[in-house]
């Protein structure tokens, strides 16, 4: 069994919260090892509404450290990763029969008031017939309200924490599972057994600290580390949401309440499509097997039939998925009203320190991962100062408005066709300069392999990015499975296949 050198810290669980302490960690100059047992953001990071929010309904709960923490949050990200995240408009009809207008327009007032000084406009009240913003609703919701949150690409955030780790010092290594948890027999620490599903080898790592952060697996990784660790209980509440063709013209999200007092979002997606999300469900079943249900769909497409012109139908749905989110059990009887808070638990075993992370969400990642790195400096006696805060994701370098980002682009790659401009802009951004430099017409970007897909973006991703499958490719790296063809899919498996087989698995 071979030995790799010792690291500072070895961090389970490759989404949005290991990838975001890894950076952060990296930054402040210790030495990081990553292990997922699958793909970056191959769970929950990849499952969500895709949303940079604040969290308008939680305030209902009275969740008002976490509201103005994520509105803050979506300010810092917004600056940090213009080509990943951007703001979207939502339209909140009126439905007398639920909760007071009254009500509404002051729950909006504290959601403008806790965001502090913000670049995104405020919230108003608006007649909603005749117009855009009332397009596909049924003609008895007359007003309504607009504010704005910010949409984000949930999985290719995960993956530039994960860059930005790497290119600090990290090892990031995908497909490798923490298998056993030891004291170091002789040293200070951890003795960690890896196992690697894509050569079979196992090894074992010396990390002076453990963060966990393997999301709905957090309990089955602190029992690696032994028998009665493990502060707080975990609830799995899982999230479906529904991918149907686009239900109304504009680029504008609603927010539907429901019966049962949960809201429903619809949102424009990937151009074509509309993404409807999510449910609150109890979850107790097979972690590395989560699907929505029927009942999760017809839930769905009853709570926004409720308000669309033209109702939505089961044979509508194109794709839909689903995530757990491993929340702090706090007692609460209804999933939907458990804390979406997050903590941070350091304990030791024999002297060997793990740090575990429960509950958290995407906006608010980065302030958790800060948060978790102090900790770490703390527990180790060592490592830098906070620095995440004022610095961008890698892709997000100097691009102050993505708008004039792009007609720069297009001035320096003229040859470049503007949907897959947008499209790879949209993808890395920044980053796409050093991709196709050198590049001087269409024919250097390699081989078509249908569909606007070229051999150079294959090569880049498995490169750079950590791709192995088709489905890393199609459905994390992208969301190009909604768009492509069988042809074009089968096109990338062989270019994939001669690639691993020249370079193994990079």
């Amino acid at each position: 069994m071979a030995k790799l050198t010792h690291t500072d810290v070895l961090v389970i669980g490759g989404g949005i919260n290991g990838a975001g302490i890894a950076r952060d960690l990296s930054g402040r100059g210790l030495s990081v090892f990553l292990c997922e047992k699958d793909d970056l953001a191959s769970a929950t990071s990849s499952a969500s509404t895709k949303l940079i929010h604040g969290g308008l309904r939680y305030l209902e709960h009275h969740e008002f450290r976490l509201v103005r923490e994520a509105l803050k949050e979506r300010e810092v990200l917004l600056n940090a990763a213009r080509h990943l995240i951007w703001p979207l408009t939502f339209v909140l009809p009126h439905h007398k029969d639920l909760r007071p207008w009254w009500m509404i327009r002051a729950g909006l007032y504290l959601y403008d008031w806790l965001g502090g000084k913000i670049s995104l406009p405020r919230s108003k009240g608006v007649y909603l017939q005749g117009g855009l913003m009332g397009s596909g609703l049924k003609n008895t919701y007359q007003r309504g309200f607009t504010y704005a949150d910010c949409w984000g690409e949930d999985s290719r955030l995960v993956v530039s924490c994960a860059i930005d780790a790497h290119e600090r010092g990290a090892k990031i290594m995908t497909r490798t599972e923490c298998v056993d948890l030891q004291k170091h027999p002789k040293e200070d620490g951890w003795a960690a057994t890896m196992q690697d599903h894509v050569s079979g080898e196992t090894y074992k790592v010396h990390a002076d600290m453990i963060v966990n952060a393997s999301g709905p697996w957090v309990a089955r990784t602190l029992g690696l580390a032994g028998e009665g660790m493990g502060k707080y209980k975990v609830r799995w509440v899982k999230g479906s949401h529904l991918i149907v063709p686009r239900l109304y013209p504009g680029e504008h999200a609603y927010i539907l309440q429901n019966d049962d007092k949960r809201i429903v979002f619809v949102i424009p997606y990937e151009r074509k499509f509309s993404l409807i999300g999510t449910t609150d469900v109890e979850f107790t079943g097979d972690m590395d097997d989560v699907r929505a249900s029927m009942d999760e769909a017809e839930y769905l497409l009853a709570a926004v039939n409720k308000y669309l012109r033209t109702p939505v139908r089961a044979e509508q749905i194109i794709w839909a998925y689903s995530g757990v989110r491993p929340l702090v059990d706090d007692g609460k009887q209804s999933a939907s009203s458990v804390t979406r808070d997050y903590v941070l638990n350091v304990e030791e075993c024999n002297g060997a320190p793990v740090l575990s992370v429960y509950g958290g969400k995407i906006t608010t990642f980065r302030r958790l991962s800060e948060q978790a790195a102090d900790k770490v400096v703390a527990a180790l006696g060592r490592g830098g100062a906070a620095w995440t805060r004022e610095a961008p994701l890698p892709g997000g370098e100097n691009i102050a408005n993505f708008d004039t980002f792009l007609k720069t682009l297009y001035r320096e790659f003229s040859w470049l066709p503007e949907r897959l401009g947008l499209r790879l802009a949209r993808a890395y951004g920044m980053r796409v300069r050093e991709m196709l430099r050198g590049m001087k017409r269409i024919s250097d970007m390699g081989e078509l392999l249908g569909d606007d897909v070229y051999e150079f973006e294959v090569y880049y991703l498995v490169t750079h990015e950590w791709a192995l499958t088709v489905e890393d490719i199609l459905w994390r790296r992208s969301k190009l499975g909604l768009h492509v063809s069988e042809q074009t899919e089968k096109n990338i498996k062989r270019y994939l296949k001669k690639l691993i087989a020249q370079n193994g698995a990079v």
